[in-house]
């Protein structure tokens, strides 16, 4: 017997003193109504009505049992109210601001389909970590060294011009000895503005002989994508972020750069959302790969892919 459903018709049939009118309220035929409080009835093994005549009138034991049935009805309707509002929490997850915007509605499409109701907080490295670490976020998608991630992102140079290699040496960075023309900078932006991103390829540069100044973090994405497409200065970047900008692009020849991703959660449940049923979307956001673990988007050097002539 569904004790809430026989409860419910019980309060509604006490209320409008009425089979017929108790049961439309409850939105349920007579003849359920009916049934429902003669199986309450039985389990209880007492009556609740006195139908000895044509009104509906409680009896004893139905008044002492009527305040226990309104409750477990108010607390069932409660319930219901909260679980449909817990279904509906907003999963906010802090994730890489240079995510394209298309590709982050696109995850929040994906996971409604999934009927999680996914709320994104485009931040930096360090912002990311420190909204997941105060619990301002449900979740993170947050930079760690390449070995340990779950999504990676091949890095390479991204410049206005085409590359005449497959690859760029950083050796021909160097300035000449008449110093009259200006040295290409390195623009590190602050996605990658990490220790192990930023640091190896800060020793590459100094052992291919450049400048300090030539490797540089600039002060926001926007600041590094406008100098790589104003000047002849190079950004570090994804494939996909070089797209973007409309930028030539090209892997480095030395240091396997790769942004490594993984995510923190509060909720295991919403660990698992993200890095299961949602994988293979944050990973396109990412410019990480299909979606298949521990897969790239790198291409090897001169491979048609990337638009460029060797």
């Amino acid at each position: 017997m569904d004790v809430v459903a026989a409860c419910r018709a019980f309060v509604a049939v006490s209320g409008h003193g009425s089979f017929t009118s108790g049961a439309a309220a409850a939105g349920i035929p007579q003849s359920v109504a009916s049934r429902r409080i003669a199986a309450l009835e039985e389990y209880f093994g007492a009556r609740l009505f006195d139908r000895s005549s044509r009104a509906v009138r409680l009896t004893s034991f139905g008044q002492d049992m009527l305040p226990s049935a309104r409750r477990l009805v108010d607390l069932t309707d409660a319930m219901v109210d909260d679980a449909e509002r817990a279904r509906l929490r907003p999963l906010r997850v802090a994730v890489p601001e240079i995510c394209p915007t298309r590709r982050l509605a696109d995850l929040v499409v994906a996971a409604r389909r999934q009927q999680v109701q996914l709320e994104v907080r485009p931040a930096g490295p360090q912002e990311r970590a420190r909204l997941c670490r105060t619990l301002e976020v449900g979740g993170g998608i947050v930079a760690v060294p390449a070995a340990s991630a779950a999504w990676r992102v091949p890095l390479g140079l991204a410049a206005r011009t085409p590359f005449p290699a497959p690859a760029v040496f950083l050796e021909t960075l160097r300035g000449g000895r008449a110093r009259t023309q200006a040295r290409r900078r390195i623009l590190i932006q602050p996605e990658d503005d990490v220790a192990h991103l930023r640091d190896p390829l800060t020793r590459a540069g100094q052992a291919a002989g450049l400048a300090p100044a030539q490797v540089t973090v600039a002060s926001s994405v926007v600041d590094a994508a406008a100098a790589a497409l104003g000047s002849p200065d190079l950004l570090l970047c994804s494939r996909q972020q070089a797209e973007e900008y409309d930028l030539h692009w090209r892997p480095v020849a030395g240091p396997r750069l790769q942004r490594g991703y993984d995510v923190v959660a509060g909720v295991r449940e919403d660990l698992d959302q993200l890095r299961t049923i949602l994988y293979a979307d944050i990973a396109r956001c990412l410019g990480a790969s299909d979606g298949h673990s521990g897969a790239t988007d790198a291409s090897p050097p001169g491979n048609p892919a990337t638009g460029d002539p060797t």
